[in-house]
């Protein structure tokens, strides 16, 4: 019976990218940077870049929110910016801005309904507890483990052996992870030995072969045939 479920939150019930893109451009016009589609889509592959790095251990937040910036300035040849200030900017407007996608909230409170449901995030504790907020789902939530109040980032092992020591009755056999990323949530679950669903609405990337969903319909569904 699978009643323990652990959630990810960006790209699986948030509109990550629609709150980066849109935090972007008021951050640079904030600070006189002008900037297009076509750099806002550079700063995001560096972005995601440096989190995977993250998530491998080569880097660490406070480098990572400073660097993406100065990476991708030297490239477009932007100078006489506080990038330490903008960079600061930039992450404290991560908690005015929050897109959950559609039907993410009924989601979660459909889980709420068959068992008991946890967030689990790599990211900072005070822009995630926002979102959780301003998205709906903390009503239906039984917590939510944020990689940096844990102090490790999934997929590290201790990530998953904080969440199995954290929910009460855990139990293996019958938790199941939902997320979007195959380096961190799929590495995470596999870390923990537990179920895995890949929430990706555009299709598994080539490789895969382990269950995947293309809507929360989908993973209503998948866990039906869990549970049998």
């Amino acid at each position: 019976m699978k009643d323990i479920f652990l959630l990810d939150m960006d790209e699986t019930l948030l509109d990550f990218k629609r709150t980066e893109r849109e935090n972007f451009f008021a951050t640079l016009q904030k600070f006189g940077v002008k900037a297009d589609e076509r750099i806002f889509e550079r700063f995001h592959e560096i972005n995601d870049g440096l989190w995977k790095a993250l998530e491998r251990g080569e880097t660490n937040r406070e480098k990572l929110v400073v660097t993406r910036f100065e990476i991708l300035f030297a490239e477009i040849n932007v100078t006489g910016v506080d990038i330490a200030a903008l960079s600061a900017a930039f992450f404290a407007n991560y908690t005015e801005i929050c897109h959950p996608f559609a039907g993410a909230a009924e989601f979660v409170k459909t889980l709420s309904e068959r068992g008991r449901v946890y967030i689990v995030t790599n990211g900072a504790g005070f822009i995630q507890k926002r979102h959780i907020a301003d998205a709906g789902f903390a009503p239906y939530l039984r917590g939510a483990f944020i990689s940096e109040e844990i102090g490790f980032n999934k997929p590290d092992l201790r990530f998953a052996q904080a969440v199995e020591a954290g929910v009460e009755g855990y139990a293996r056999e019958r938790a199941v992870w939902i997320g979007d990323s195959l380096t961190s949530d799929c590495a995470c679950a596999k870390k923990a030995g537990i179920d895995f669903i890949l929430y990706a609405p555009h299709g598994a990337p080539k490789g895969y072969c382990g269950a995947v969903a293309k809507n929360y319909s989908e993973v209503l569904a998948i866990l039906g045939h869990l549970n049998t």
